[in-house]
């Protein structure tokens, strides 16, 4: 299934260009590489590019690669240049490996990827915010066909709303509420899956019948209350990701949190934005990461962060707004959109050229 949908998220854009950006090739870009278990287009692109989101170009259909999904561990890929100058990967002979027996293992059998999908997979589907909204107009559990405060997987469980027989729900728990860290603006409310169901029989509102699921799954106690949402996890999410760099948009965007809620975080991490479809974001756009560099303050002691002026010289200072100097933000990685609610998205890091904290930006590049 995860195969599936990373062939319908992921491929398919490379005739969506966009020919204006042009391919600068890194000064220490090797002139051959050796593909390795592990690696992703994204990864491999990375060591040839300066821009690895334009990786489409690099990879252009071509007598060698013509479908550069169809690379695999073991396979040599050489840095050329057409007949106008542009650069492209072409594959060479692939690398042979001989075990004590003396038989020939070509290759792995699994072709590389554009992004690890394990990273993505759970959050296509199920990782969501709610909102009040969807909060009230959904369907809830009532209870279960044991008396027990808690449902565990195999019970039947009864719902308040109408469900479908055969379809696939997800339970969720209303969790924190969700704040803009600069503007305190309500963003919605963390979504906690607890489990997944399956509609055996819709009910009657009008009679007070409620619909009948299976408990398929439960990764904590499933209670009266819960949210219950309609999930396909076969469904074509969406057609592909066009990864896309950001032009002419302003944004300012923050990270609320991490998918393993920690403040430091790296590479192919999750991240919550608090930006979403009310501020123009679309799945498959790669925005910079950027840390603001702390201010100095020019004391007669010489320039110091403030935290290391002197206590006298902080309790007695009047106005530093002339001993300020304000220090730029640098870059400090990219990172691409998958998914996109109403005031909030995910996204995943791309690269980083050091720990990603929670409190850096997230601007156009």
């Amino acid at each position: 299934m995860y195969k599936k949908i990373l062939i319908t998220i992921f491929c398919l854009f490379t005739s969506l260009l966009v020919l204006a950006d042009e391919l600068q090739i890194k000064d220490d870009a090797p002139k051959t590489y050796v593909v390795k278990k592990g690696d992703t287009l994204w990864d491999i692109s990375g060591i040839f590019l300066n821009e690895p989101w334009l990786w489409p170009k690099l990879w252009r259909i071509n007598p060698e690669i013509n479908n550069p999904h169809l690379i695999y561990p073991g396979d040599e890929l050489r840095l050329v240049y057409d007949e106008s100058g542009q650069p492209m990967l072409v594959k060479g002979k692939p690398e042979l490996k001989w075990s004590p027996q003396g038989r020939k293992t070509l290759k792995d059998s699994n072709p590389i990827t554009i992004l690890p999908l394990e990273h993505l997979a759970p959050y296509l589907n199920y990782s969501t915010v709610l909102s009040q909204a969807d909060i009230d107009s959904s369907s809830y559990i009532l209870g279960g066909d044991e008396k027990y405060k808690s449902n565990m997987e195999g019970a039947k469980i009864y719902v308040k709303g109408e469900l479908k027989a055969g379809q696939n729900y997800a339970i969720y728990h209303k969790g924190d509420e969700i704040l803009d860290p600069e503007s305190k603006e309500h963003l919605g409310y963390y979504a906690i899956l607890v489990g997944t169901a399956k509609g055996i029989r819709n009910g009657n509102e009008e009679n007070k019948e409620p619909s009948t699921a299976f408990l398929e799954s439960s990764k904590r106690e499933v209670r009266a209350g819960d949210v219950v949402i309609a999930v396909n996890e076969g469904q074509l999410l969406p057609s592909f990701y066009a990864m896309q760099t950001v032009k002419d948009k302003e944004l300012q965007a923050r990270m609320i949190s991490s998918y393993n809620l920690a403040r430091e975080f790296g590479k192919f991490e999750i991240v919550l934005l608090n930006k979403g479809a009310n501020h123009q974001l679309n799945m498959g756009e790669v925005y910079a990461i950027n840390r603001q560099s702390p201010d100095v303050i020019e004391t007669a002691d010489g320039p110091v962060y403030e935290e290391d002026a002197s206590f006298w010289y902080r309790l007695t200072r009047p106005n530093d707004s002339d001993k300020r100097i304000s220090m730029p933000m640098e870059n400090i990685g990219h990172l691409m959109v998958f998914k996109v609610m109403e005031k909030t998205s995910y996204a995943i890091v791309l690269s980083t050229t050091k720990a990603v904290r929670i409190e850096d930006y997230v601007s156009g590049p």
